[in-house]
């Protein structure tokens, strides 16, 4: 049997070693392991009263699996100077320039070379999302005819947008790297709950009258929404 040695709040599994985030769960009824298709980290969630021994026997049965899924999370790519970027759906070079300020122009993308890349186009990409998605928000919740509290931009890993009973609605800024119809379903999806605080048949009637032919960007984004998480806006 592999070798494990427990790190914290983390097991370390296999050769070439596995590192497991451990969690848990007061809810869960069973051990449940995970890679997070954002970072490529292992995470198993264990009962409140789930002992470690089972957790590592548990892990040593999937070592494989482990690692055949691991070996599919997407690269992560580095913000830098010649990278091209899709921003709602135009693509863009990325270059650095000496003024103080993000300048943008036919397919190129200029950066302050004194300010670190990855941080300053963050804050441009938000900007430009806050924008976007907050015009088509206000559209969408007049059609409705219910209006919304106020938007939200986040970093979430789990969700691309979410509306609680308040009224507020909360969207990934990373859906400005996906095509415009991404975008333009996950608004839809988040103004629908306004109406409709479920995911029954009504609440898609709800989204369909506001994007009729959603299924396709709703499709896109389960089979392609990991690799808006690729881009490493942190390391530069």
């Amino acid at each position: 049997m592999p070798s494990i040695e427990r790190m914290a709040e983390t097991l370390t599994i296999g050769t070439p070693p596995i590192t497991v985030e451990l969690r848990r769960n007061a809810h869960a009824k069973r051990m449940t392991l995970r890679v997070s298709a954002v970072d490529g980290v292992p995470r198993l969630s264990l009962p409140k009263r789930g002992s470690l021994k089972a957790a590592k026997q548990f892990l040593c049965e999937q070592e494989a699996w482990l690692h055949g899924h691991i070996a599919k999370t997407p690269e992560r790519v580095l913000i830098s100077e010649g990278l091209t970027i899709s921003l709602y759906g135009e693509p863009f070079l990325l270059k650095t320039h000496r003024k103080p300020r993000v300048t943008l122009a036919p397919d190129t993308l200029f950066l302050p070379e004194s300010r670190p890349a990855g941080c300053t186009l963050e804050g441009f990409i938000k900007t430009r999302a806050k924008s976007v998605i907050t015009n088509i928000a206000e559209a969408d919740s007049t059609t409705l005819g219910k209006p919304f509290s106020k938007i939200s931009l986040r970093d979430p890993r789990s969700r691309w947008g979410s509306c609680n009973s308040e009224g507020n609605l909360m969207f990934s800024w990373r859906l400005m790297l996906a095509p415009p119809e991404v975008l333009r379903y996950v608004v839809a999806h988040e103004v629908a709950h306004l109406r409709e605080m479920n995911h029954s048949s009504a609440f898609w009637a709800e989204v369909a009258s506001l994007m009729p032919n959603y299924e396709a960007a709703r499709q896109w984004l389960k089979q392609n929404g990991g690799q808006l998480h690729r881009y490493d806006f942190k390391s530069t």
